[in-house]
């Protein structure tokens, strides 16, 4: 995904453009003041490729690394440059939708897997890190339903939907869905299953309790699970179903 815009084109008004082009992306803070923001991947900056973008005011952008260590901070204002590197990272990174978001690959009408992401962006960015710690970057889990093992039916880019570069191709054509505002009109049918190790807050199923129906696909009953799960063969709980 790159944004193409014309070459005269400010860093600024190409921030403006991620916010109203990507709305599924940008994460409220209302703790911030109302303050905006999204978290950008970059394929060309390797492991440090995650950036926070967030809209603190009208007329003020701030652009930071995920991590603190890896030194992006930079304001963008209107009229004012900046630097080429930073220029690059907003107008070649993917927009990664924001963290709790939960979508689903449309095959034939029908959710065949569901896409879990999980990137809380860190709180606050200029907090002490006394220990090092290595914060998780973001991720979007790829989540077939049990005993679906057709890969036909399973997104190209399940091995990698960040590595794919196509993700928002996919949304536009309809084939990746929001069922987010599916699950909220259907309270009680949609449940997050931990896993039985507790490895992390990322790591369960979801059950979907009834089959649910939209206007332009439904969300079959059954179990989701992470679809490497699935290839090693293990099949989750029935979670009451």
């Amino acid at each position: 995904m790159t944004i193409h815009a014309p070459s005269d084109t400010t860093s600024f008004e190409a921030c403006l453009r991620l916010f109203e082009r990507y709305p599924l992306a940008i994460t409220l803070h209302p703790a911030g003041g109302g303050s905006l923001s999204m978290v950008l991947f970059s394929r060309a900056a390797g492991p440090a490729g995650f950036f926070v973008l967030t809209q603190a005011r009208d007329d003020l952008f701030v652009i930071r690394s995920w991590n603190r260590h890896d030194g992006v901070d930079q304001v963008i204002r209107p009229g004012e440059p900046v630097p080429a590197a930073i220029r690059q990272v907003i107008s070649a990174s993917m927009p990664v939708p924001h963290d709790g978001a939960l979508l689903g690959w449309v095959t034939d009408s029908q959710v065949t897997a569901m896409l879990a992401v999980h990137g809380r962006p860190p709180e606050p960015w200029d907090s002490p890190n006394p220990w090092g710690a290595v914060l998780p970057v973001p991720e979007i889990r790829v989540m077939p339903m049990a005993g679906t093992r057709e890969l036909l039916h399973w997104p190209p880019f399940t091995a990698s939907p960040l590595g794919d570069g196509r993700f928002w191709e996919y949304v536009e054509r309809g084939e990746i869905v929001d069922i987010g505002p599916l699950i909220i009109q259907n309270p009680g049918r949609v449940f997050w299953v931990p896993s039985p190790d507790r490895r992390s807050a990322r790591h369960g199923c979801i059950a979907v309790l009834g089959n649910l129906p939209a206007d332009e696909y439904w969300l079959p009953a059954g179990v989701y699970t992470d679809h490497w799960t699935l290839r090693e063969g293990i099949e989750p709980a029935s979670a009451g179903l």
